[in-house]
């Protein structure tokens, strides 16, 4: 490629050219198998096709156009692809306003953006281009997700999602913000929709032992704390007892709702001697029949539905709840414990219904004391008073204290205080 004489006036846009074309008539970043050569896959997140490249984009593409550069001159064979990731709401959104086929909109701006890519200058090996909308790249992601469905990696079932009435789909926790879509900006609502769901929960052990244990051969070593801390939580495993209260409660077919057992899943059964109540989702079967015997239920539930979906947003909202006027046994004492529906409680963690344990959860504290139920202490921790007034820390630390008020259980700590019960539980085919 010749280079402009001295006395011509530099032209950026016609040099930027001219070395453009040279790139593409010489095929400069084609890629091909080398085996002498280390091999290094530098791809990127694909770019959604929406029109135009930001400064997002460019500052994103650049930095990994740096390292495949990097690697080229220390002796790697780099590929870096690019495509397009091509499905999605955006396209239908905008075909429907601009009364344009979607597929034209769609390919429109990929060719936009492909040519301000192109001149960029990037590293790009555009002869592997695909784009997620092309029968033949998403015949794989079928075939893939059939194969998973074959084992059981995925399965079909009923589940409370976050439903924007305004695009008509199913919203991720994240897209969420405020309790409004991210994008249409409606309120979002809670429904029980259908859909296919990966069985994460099959490989929380492994995925843990990548993040949290240096032993583990798959372990994230090059990784920052804050950031292996971040999966580690993501990954949610929590170890616990998970039972039911009985009940007599019957549906309008006659039997008894979810065969006569309200289950719940909790990580403090040392303190099952201290529940005066249970609490279930808006969403629960229990709740939805309250609702058909005390209308003035069905308000509460439909404001539970258009608030927080997530376990952060509940963390912060402030706890309401209604009492339904049923009533479940307690496994272990026989004695009647009153259903609330709760709005801090999801549907979509255990089975959507805990036990509350005022005395010894500081969340069941609050929610006790402003609804008047009763406060029963089971855990004692040594030489530390023990008052109805104010919470205190140590009231929730399993580390702290043995039970007291709970008979068979009195004197226990944590530990033996769980096995304790889980062999109660288990002994009455009920955990």
């Amino acid at each position: 490629m010749s280079a402009p004489s001295d006395n011509q006036t530099y032209d950026p846009r016609a040099v930027e050219a001219r070395a453009q074309q040279h790139w593409e008539a010489a095929d400069a970043y084609r890629v091909t198998e080398t085996p002498d050569k280390k091999s290094f896959y530098a791809c990127s997140m694909l770019p959604y096709p929406s029109g135009k490249l930001h400064m997002g984009h460019v500052r994103n593409y650049t930095i990994n156009d740096m390292l495949s550069r990097y690697l080229r001159m220390n002796g790697y064979n780099v590929l870096m692809p690019m495509g397009w990731d091509a499905f999605g709401l955006p396209a239908e959104n905008a075909a429907l306003k601009n009364k344009v086929p979607p597929a034209a909109w769609t390919y429109d701006n990929i060719a936009y953006m492909k040519k301000q890519m192109k001149a960029m200058g990037l590293a790009i090996d555009w002869s592997r281009e695909i784009a997620t909308c092309q029968p033949a790249y998403y015949k794989w992601n079928q075939w893939l997700f059939i194969k998973m469905l074959e084992a059981g990696i995925c399965e079909r079932r009923t589940q409370t999602v976050n439903w924007d009435p305004v695009d008509q789909t199913v919203l991720a926790n994240e897209q969420v913000i405020d309790g409004r879509g991210w994008r249409s900006g409606a309120l979002v609502e809670k429904r029980e929709i259908p859909g296919y769901y990966l069985n994460i929960t099959n490989y929380a052990e492994e995925l843990l032992g990548a993040v949290a244990n240096p032993e583990d051969k798959n372990y994230l070593s090059g990784w920052p704390e804050r950031v292996r801390l971040m999966q580690e939580n993501w990954i949610g495993k929590s170890e616990g007892v998970r039972f039911a209260f009985s009940h007599d409660i019957t549906g309008a077919d006659g039997q008894k709702i979810n065969n006569g057992q309200l289950w719940v899943f909790t990580t403090r059964a040392d303190t099952i001697m201290g529940v005066t109540f249970c609490a279930v989702a808006p969403e629960h079967p229990l709740a939805a029949h309250a609702a058909t015997l005390k209308p003035e239920l069905q308000a509460f539930i439909a404001e539970c539905q258009s608030g927080g979906t997530t376990e952060a947003e509940l963390a912060t909202q402030e706890k309401k709840g209604q009492p339904t006027g049923l009533f479940v046994t307690h496994p272990l004492t026989g004695a009647q414990v009153e259903v609330w529906i709760g709005n801090y409680v999801l549907m979509s963690y255990g089975d959507g219904a805990v036990m509350g344990v005022p005395a010894h959860d500081e969340r069941d504290f609050a929610f006790a004391q402003k609804y008047g139920i009763e406060i029963k202490q089971v855990i004692q921790a040594e030489g530390k008073p023990f008052s109805l007034d104010a919470w205190a820390d140590w009231y929730g630390d399993k580390q702290q204290g043995v039970c007291v008020n709970s008979g068979v259980l009195d004197g226990l700590a944590h530990k033996d205080a769980v096995n304790k019960v889980a062999e109660l539980l288990i002994a009455q085919g009920v955990g």
